[in-house]
């Protein structure tokens, strides 16, 4: 056998582990592409491209030659399509959707077309989705598998906990060490339940004990209690545990989770992680509450930028309302007119540095509804006529520098929450209550849409799983900054109303820099 004929026998073995079946003129193609490198080369690059092939989704499980060329290509680029940058920005109207399958016990991409004006059933599906979302990684944690080894002890097994559904406690009418999942909602007024995808349960709140966190109608709990004649009487009620993200990109397979035109996910591309590294004072700017028509902030922001010329950053991340009054929707377009001559005289921001603007619910020209389209073209042509490198994105979006995941939300998110709760946490700092809330329901909008409305169509948008490596806020209380399961959660804060602070990220070593602008003596 000479040595391309052993080589595709190598090739077709490996695919064959995948799943899948090599056309013979594929294989070949193959062999002789790697067959003046050595043997350890060889089986490192037969399994990059199988994975790179496993990663194009194919609709059939046979490889042509055309998949070999361009997972070839894309392992020459570590991943990165040619249209990808080291730093973009996603938007929320392009970010993928997942369905849970509980038979493959994964998640497979939602190809159902979506449009902001949704059908009347797509209410229930996105709840039904966060729910299974929930149902998953709930039944993974250490309190409820039950994985019993040969010759061990089973009576560790036979302690956990057993999840229940609404359907289990309606079918009986006592139960005692009741576990439940649910959404927790008000069917009737004043009366609170916890309600599945099998049923709804009346609960009685009287005794509860509550954990960490901001507990609004609207969110997933967990309940533990006794079920008596139609009521579940809850002794302790507690989110749905979090998940770190590496354990939960396992159940997404080799596609790419966060968004982008890359193919394979960036989180694992080892040229990106050494650049990252390699560039130690990369850093990203966030400021809040940019009122544009106000001219002590516009004085303040032109130091900002003007500072900022001498040692350019990845991007700057300018956050809505761009307008204290917003009386004329025109009135902008000559504020983003001003703001580019002065961002003209900037060279170097110019030519290094991004410009991303992310709107409010206050700004124009769209509902008070997330995910909100961006800043529209009209009102900021004259911005990126002197600043080419201005970015409109929607609110929120997802941002991907080198490896790291970002998502960007202008919305008054720790107010909102504070003011919904159903039990305000007497002990512990906010921030950390806040954080844990987003964390573990897995989604920037924990909340009923009367009071957080969103397009359903586009819940995928808002979702937090897997957990990104940084969420930025815009909300006008006082800024803070945490981190729980490797995810960094700040609120950024009001620019004008906290003196002109704003934050600097640092990606290489995931620290937050609080900045300001000193006031001019």
């Amino acid at each position: 056998m000479n040595e391309i004929s052993r080589l595709k026998t190598q090739i077709v073995s490996r695919f064959s582990i995948g799943g899948f079946q090599i056309r013979s003129e594929a294989s070949q193609f193959l062999a002789q592409q790697i067959h003046p490198l050595d043997e350890a080369e060889r089986k490192k690059w037969i399994t990059n491209v199988a994975n790179h092939v496993q990663g194009q989704n194919l609709a059939l499980p046979i490889v042509e030659r055309k998949h070999i060329e361009l997972a070839i290509k894309e392992a020459n680029n570590t991943g990165l399509d040619d249209t990808e940058s080291v730093f973009s920005v996603i938007s929320a109207f392009e970010a993928p959707a997942f369905v849970y399958c509980e038979e493959k016990k994964k998640f497979l991409p939602d190809s159902s077309k979506r449009s902001l004006l949704a059908a009347p059933d797509a209410k229930s599906h996105y709840i039904r989705e966060r729910y299974w979302l929930h149902w998953q990684k709930t039944c993974r944690h250490e309190m409820f598998a039950r994985r019993v080894a040969l010759g061990a002890d089973e009576t560790a097994s036979k302690s956990k906990l057993v999840l229940r559904k609404a359907e289990n406690l309606l079918s009986t009418s006592k139960m005692n060490d009741v576990v439940l999942l649910g959404l927790l909602t008000q069917l009737t007024e004043g009366k609170f339940y916890l309600e599945d995808p099998t049923g709804a349960i009346p609960i009685d709140l009287s005794d509860a004990i509550y954990s960490a966190g901001l507990f609004c109608e609207g969110c997933f709990v967990l309940a533990y209690g006794k079920y008596r004649d139609g009521t579940l009487k809850i002794e302790e009620i507690g989110f749905p545990p979090p998940e770190m993200s590496s354990s939960s990109r396992a159940f997404f397979g080799s596609i790419n989770s966060w968004g982008g035109p890359s193919q394979t996910l960036l989180k694992y591309s080892r040229n990106l992680s050494e650049l990252e590294k390699a560039n130690a004072d990369s850093s990203i700017v966030f400021v809040s509450d940019c009122w544009l028509d106000v001219p002590e902030v516009m004085a303040k922001l032109s130091q900002l930028l003007k500072g900022y010329d001498d040692f350019p950053p990845v991007a700057i991340i300018l956050m809505g309302p761009f307008a204290k009054v917003n009386e004329n929707v025109y009135t902008l377009k000559s504020l983003f007119q001003k703001l580019g001559e002065i961002l003209t005289n900037c060279e170097k921001l110019k030519t290094q540095t991004d410009l991303v603007l992310v709107p409010s619910c206050d700004d124009p020209a769209a509902a008070n509804i997330l995910p909100r389209t961006p800043i529209p073209d009209v009102l900021a042509e004259e911005l990126k006529k002197r600043y080419p490198r201005t970015i409109l994105t929607t609110n929120p979006c997802r941002l991907q520098y080198c490896t790291q995941q970002i998502v960007v939300c202008r919305a008054d998110l720790v107010t909102k929450l504070c003011r919904n709760t159903i039990n305000f946490p007497k002990q512990g700092h906010l921030e950390d209550h806040f954080s844990r809330t987003l964390i573990n329901q897995g989604t920037l909008a924990p909340l009923t849409p009367v009071a957080f409305p969103t397009h359903w169509n586009y819940d995928a948008a808002l979702s937090l799983y897997p957990l990104p490596d940084l969420i930025v806020i815009g909300d006008p209380c006082q800024g803070f900054q945490t981190t729980e399961q490797e995810c960094t959660v700040m609120n950024v804060g009001s620019f004008p109303k906290s003196k002109f602070a704003f934050k600097v990220y640092y990606p290489c070593n995931r620290s937050i820099e609080d900045s300001q602008i000193p006031d001019e003596e």
